[in-house]
């Protein structure tokens, strides 16, 4: 393709400038935690290389050196590209492989830019394709952030609306149902549904890690293991899951795997389920905070910063706003997602560097969304008893009460009888003398009626 000028400075090569001039797009580039899954596979595959003898041992050892630096991010603003670029990923996949070579050339005293002794494809990328390389980039990128950032944060923002929903479980209050007076319920057991769409979440994003522990590497570029040593796979993905300690291991199906990004829309899938929980508990909490004085007003929650740059005093419900953001955020992320998996044509998948920016993102998101709705908002909250349980007392839903003793029509009539007078339901009964004065308190006790809703 002829000559290419690259910065004399730049760790990267020729085919990474030439993507540099031909994608200048959108400024959006991989996270730090793809690179790192490159520099790891790069890493795992200079050593099963290595022990195979397909590799001089000085090579090798270059080689590992180079990619753990560029793990440790060392070299992070030599990976320049965007991720609108070739769907397979290959610039990115030739940016750390011209990056790699580069410093194991010059860790052997030859300098850079000069492909000698250590070449970018034939040693760096030895036994592997970007179209097995980058699914498999993404799989460990995302495995090891639902493991160490999502899965943890989930688990701690369970524990705290457990504690809430234990806190709050002598705390009687309305139930709304379309936004209108309904049955009483307990503050405690609103809060045990929020720790329980959480704990299914958890166990959705563990589901899902199932299918994205299954590796693609040695696929080469249409799933044949072409100019693969038969051992590569199963060594270089030893070498992964030792250096993770996650249970990695060689896809079933090279095809499918490359093929399809099937795992990756599953996981997503999981990801959009908790930001659909995330936008439900937010906005219930922001409702039963609202107020002070003039709206539910059935919880406080903690004042973190002024809310209006014109209205003195005003605090609003500043963090649970910014997880609905980050909820949207990641529904929005899931259908790119969606629409990528859609682009697996034969044998290769053509979206995937979109892909994995939006699940990482997703990921990362939620994580980091979850904990500061949690430690910000959550384990702060405190409950206003005493209007609770008037609320509750006011609810013409109360009537339901009176239905098996004298039926639903009569008991209709008493609601609305209640709500023309201004009264309560037990008001209008006492007046009406329906019922004996010793049953009375009983049947119509708010308290009463959430008995049957067990926590667990």
């Amino acid at each position: 393709m002829g000559e290419v000028k690259v910065p004399k400075e730049a760790y990267f090569g020729a085919h990474t400038q030439r993507a540099v001039q031909n994608f200048p797009i959108s400024g959006l580039r991989f996270p730090r935690a793809f690179i790192q899954a490159l520099g790891l596979i790069k890493w795992a595959s200079s050593r099963a290389n290595g022990e195979l003898g397909l590799l001089e041992a000085r090579f090798a050892k270059v080689i590992g050196e180079a990619s753990q630096e560029v793990i440790d991010g060392r070299w992070d603003d030599q990976f320049v590209l965007h991720i609108f670029q070739t769907g397979s990923g290959t610039s990115t996949h030739m940016n750390a492989n011209e990056v790699i070579a580069n410093r194991a050339n010059e860790l052997l005293g030859t300098g850079i830019g000069t492909k000698s002794p250590v070449h970018p494809n034939d040693h760096v990328n030895l036994c592997q394709s970007s179209n097995d390389v980058i699914p498999t980039a993404i799989h460990v990128a995302a495995t090891e952030l639902l493991k160490g950032e999502l899965l943890p944060a989930l688990r701690k923002l369970r524990r705290a609306l457990m504690n809430r929903s234990r806190a709050f479980n002598d705390i009687v209050k309305v139930g709304r149902t379309h936004l209108q007076d309904a049955l009483p319920i307990r503050l405690g057991q609103e809060f045990s549904g929020y720790a329980r769409q959480i704990e299914l979440g958890i166990q959705r994003i563990e589901r899902s890690v199932d299918s994205l522990l299954e590796l693609t590497l040695g696929g080469t570029a249409v799933g044949t293991r072409l100019n693969v040593h038969p051992e590569f796979p199963k060594r270089a993905i030893a070498h992964i899951s030792n250096k993770t300690g996650l249970p990695f291991q060689e896809t079933i199906n090279h095809f499918e795997a490359q093929g399809a990004k099937d795992g990756v829309v599953e996981a997503s899938g999981a990801l959009k389920t908790i930001a659909v929980a995330f936008i439900k508990i937010a906005n219930d909490i922001r409702w039963m905070g609202s107020g002070p004085r003039c709206g539910l007003g059935e919880i406080y929650l903690p004042e973190t910063q002024p809310g209006s740059s014109m209205m003195p005093g005003k605090v609003n419900p500043v963090i649970a706003e910014s997880l609905i953001q980050v909820g949207a955020q990641v529904i929005g992320n899931d259908l790119v997602i969606t629409l990528g998996g859609q682009g697996g044509c034969f044998e290769l998948n053509a979206m995937m560097p979109v892909m994995a920016y939006n699940l990482i993102q997703s990921i990362q998101i939620l994580a980091a969304g979850g904990d500061n709705f949690r430690t910000r908002c959550i384990e702060g909250l405190r409950a206003d008893e005493g209007r609770c349980r008037k609320m509750a007392e006011q609810s013409l839903a109360l009537a339901t009460a009176l239905v098996p003793g004298i039926g639903y029509d009569k008991a209709a009539e008493i609601a609305k009888k209640a709500y023309a007078s201004n009264k309560t339901i037990k008001e209008v009964v006492r007046e009406e003398g329906r019922l004996p004065e010793e049953n009375l308190n009983s049947l119509l006790d708010p308290r009463r009626m959430t008995d049957g809703g067990i926590l667990k």
